[in-house]
């Protein structure tokens, strides 16, 4: 078997994911190919991972380059985890939307700033799309890159790859809500669909009972397990159900946190999951991480312990259920809704169930949502569908539309401030969207 990456250089998710993947015996003896466009953070990369297949004695070869192809070439898994430009130009993301008055706190989904960081990368993600087609067809891709929703759904739109967007924020809020409960994992089901970081727990169980007012009673009678997630909980009690994705990010996908200082201050910037929730500490968390990179990777690479216990991501699960040893495995994936979910928009990207087996990767269908849960992602969904015909068709005037309608900006600024403000986003991106003819 051969494993390419692409966008190696992702530390964090390479070194998981190729432990986990030499974890299963049917992979041991795998090709891991690793493909970046940075030679420095490559060649890292490329020392880390000798470094895992040493301390498992595993029988993988591990090739690195920068030639896409060639790291393609014959794949029967890929792994996609890019990043198109880097924080000098995501950042103006955050700073120009903040200008306007729109407080944005992490920014890589949706919203101003998930649909230019969408516009930079889905040419990049269609040409990859394009290789596999020519140089690994029968290849299982799996994106874990951001903004997912509008990737896959762009990738989808154009490609017949067999590509699944995966996110690990399903399974994370699951192990969260089981742990304040004090229910084992083991002993917790679920069934979870919407979209992605807005999809929805439409059934939690612990031991086949429902325990969602054991939730209730824990969010409500515990100030610490409140505080940990304010956002989130505040959705859970008013909405009646839980949503994945932290609080940083989903006080952005609606009109309800963000829209005035006091509002930030008692729902974002105590208990977000991105403390202190203002949006300067995201740029400031980045900006460090360009400072500290190389130091971390080094000290990681000096260390002599390797832990190669599998981890929960579910790529590995995935590829061995479909051509590993064919333990089927069930998880939450990212497609397009045909016939999945009834009440949203047909051939959106939906966050659903979906079953990893000899026969492939294969979505469940979850029928309709609870009616007001499916407002809110009708919305969001319905802009991302639009952001992404205006990036494939180079028109500017669909992604000001698709801004215009996002629940946080909409429920800020007027439509003469979107306009100019999404004016000053294109310029501010004039080098990385050719597409557009700026």
């Amino acid at each position: 078997m051969k494993f390419a990456f692409i966008g190696a250089g992702s530390f964090g998710f390479t070194r998981s994911l190729v432990r986990d993947i030499l974890s299963f015996p049917a992979f041991q003896d795998c090709e891991i190919a690793l493909m970046d466009i940075d030679k420095k953070r490559l060649d890292y990369i490329e020392q880390a991972v000798k470094k895992i297949v040493a301390a498992g004695n595993y029988p993988a070869k591990v090739t690195a380059t920068m030639d896409r192809a060639e790291a393609l070439k014959d794949a029967d898994g890929v792994l996609i985890t890019i990043l198109q430009g880097g924080v000098s130009v995501w950042r103006k993301d955050i700073e120009i939307p903040k200008k306007y008055g729109v407080d944005i706190n992490v920014g890589d989904t949706r919203g101003p700033a998930g649909i230019f960081r969408a516009l930079r990368t889905i040419p990049v993600m269609i040409d990859i799309a394009r290789d596999v087609e020519k140089y690994c067809p029968d290849a299982l891709v799996l994106n874990y890159t951001n903004p997912m929703g509008m990737l896959i759904r762009a990738v989808q739109e154009v490609s017949d790859i067999k590509i699944t967007g995966l996110c690990h924020s399903v399974q994370g809020t699951a192990a969260m809500l089981a742990h304040w409960i004090g229910a084992p994992m083991e002993e917790v089901t679920y069934f979870c669909a919407g979209i992605n970081h807005q999809a929805w727990y439409l059934s939690f169980k612990w031991n086949g009972e429902d325990a969602y007012p054991l939730i209730r009673k824990a969010i409500t009678e515990n100030p610490e397990i409140y505080n940990t997630e304010i956002v989130r909980n505040e959705m859970y009690l008013h909405l009646d159900y839980y949503v994945t994705e932290s609080s940083g990010h989903n006080s952005e996908y609606n009109a309800w946190f963000r829209k005035r200082p006091d509002l930030i201050e008692r729902y974002c910037t105590h208990g977000t999951g991105w403390n202190p929730g203002e949006y300067a500490y995201i740029l400031k968390e980045y900006l460090r991480r360009e400072d500290t990179w190389e130091d971390e990777i080094k000290e990681w690479l000096a260390q002599d312990a390797v832990n190669l216990t599998r981890g929960s991501e579910y790529a590995a699960y995935i590829f061995n259920g479909v051509f590993g040893d064919g333990t089927m495995f069930e998880f939450n994936g990212n497609t397009r809704n045909f016939g999945l979910i009834d009440n949203l928009p047909e051939g959106c990207c939906v966050e659903i169930p979906m079953l990893a087996s000899r026969r492939g990767v294969e979505p469940l269908r979850v029928g309709k949502l609870p009616d007001h849960l499916a407002i809110l992602n009708n919305t969001n969904a319905a802009c991302e569908d639009l952001a992404v015909e205006g990036c494939l068709t180079g028109d500017k005037r669909k992604v000001f539309h698709a801004i215009c309608m996002d629940p946080l900006t909409s429920a800020v600024l007027s439509l003469e401030e979107i306009e100019n403000m999404v004016d000053e986003m294109f310029e501010a991106n004039r080098d990385w969207l050719p597409h557009f003819g700026l």
